[in-house]
């Protein structure tokens, strides 16, 4: 179990402030409603006495910090191999093979990456989600990055909702596209069905924005590159789907079987055997939150999405451009 110790004195700047508001800003490295709750429990102490957050202060006053971090994760640990690209004592970037789902839930109790991360550090069950600070869908391939500990945790949260995480996706799409472009169009839950997302109004969803240029046109289907604004659920695959272009292999969204006119046997089995969305999250890149380091890391695409791509590619090859 990790014990957090920190002693300071209320700057005298802070005299007139809430408790609670003035901790905030003494010790950033842990958010308010976690602060707030130590108060409350008397894990942090003003002069050596409970205070409750809201008590006003002079100034000068000694604070004291002390907290033992409890389990917050029960889940089991389990051994399933992790592909990690970077670990240091902060924070660790993995990149997450399609069909490994990221957080237990209903139908998926265990061998989730949260599982695995478990066995391979067990005191991330002290830090919210065992330190998953984001999520790729089950069928999704590609970077992400964990928190190894709470103030590693409660930065990359931060520099999440304020956009400073470049995410770079790689997408296969059917139709064939003429240029990039941006979506910006608020999602939230869909009326009739709970398991997918949907365009939505400013009132029903939250804002939403995806920008993506063509890397490639095949006869049926464009190769893109996507980034992300924003990161709401599913949400490239609900944009390139409201514009028409659905990522190929997508089980929610519409992605079906396209052919190209004459398709080759090799390209029909190709695209049949495609069974989940063909998106890969190929670049992650930060400001690490701890030492001020600029990193970014690469993935290359999956053996799967690989033969998807070169498939199009001879099919192109083949017939060229005239044959739809």
């Amino acid at each position: 179990m990790t014990t957090i110790r920190h002693e300071a004195e209320v700057p005298l700047a802070a005299a007139g402030r809430r408790f609670d508001q003035a901790l905030a800003e003494m010790f950033p490295d842990y958010s308010r409603s976690r602060l707030s709750g130590w108060i409350k429990s008397g894990a942090v102490t003003l002069d050596g006495a409970q205070a409750p957050p809201r008590q006003l202060l002079r100034g000068g006053e000694q604070v004291r910090l002390q907290v033992e971090l409890e389990t917050e994760v029960t889940s089991t640990p389990e051994d399933i191999a992790l592909d990690i690209v970077h670990e240091d004592e902060h924070l660790l970037v993995l990149n997450k093979p399609a069909g490994l789902v990221v957080h237990p839930g209903a139908g998926n109790p265990a061998g989730t990456l949260l599982n695995a991360l478990l066995h391979h550090d067990p005191k991330l069950a002290e830090l919210p989600r065992a330190g998953i600070v984001h999520r790729l869908d089950k069928d999704t391939s590609g970077l992400m990055v964990v928190a190894k500990t709470l103030p590693t945790y409660t930065a990359l949260v931060d520099l999440l909702s304020r956009h400073e995480v470049e995410r770079q996706y790689e997408a296969v799409v059917l139709g064939t596209m003429v240029a990039g472009g941006t979506v910006d169009e608020p999602i939230g839950r869909s009326m009739g069905d709970r398991l997918r997302q949907a365009v939505r109004d400013e009132e029903d969803g939250k804002r939403a924005v995806t920008h993506y240029r063509l890397r490639e046109r095949f006869r049926a289907h464009s190769l893109l590159q996507c980034q992300l604004e924003t990161g709401r659920t599913h949400q490239i695959r609900v944009h390139l789907a409201h514009i028409n272009h659905p990522l190929v292999g997508d089980p929610l969204y519409g992605g079906g079987l396209k052919l190209p006119k004459g398709a080759s046997a090799e390209l029909i089995a190709t695209l049949r055997g495609f069974r989940r969305q063909a998106l890969h999250a190929e670049k992650l890149s930060f400001i690490h939150p701890i030492t001020g380091e600029a990193l970014s890391f690469s993935a290359e695409r999956p053996a799967d999405q690989l033969a998807l791509i070169e498939a199009l590619r001879a099919d192109l090859l083949e017939h060229g451009t005239d044959h739809y």
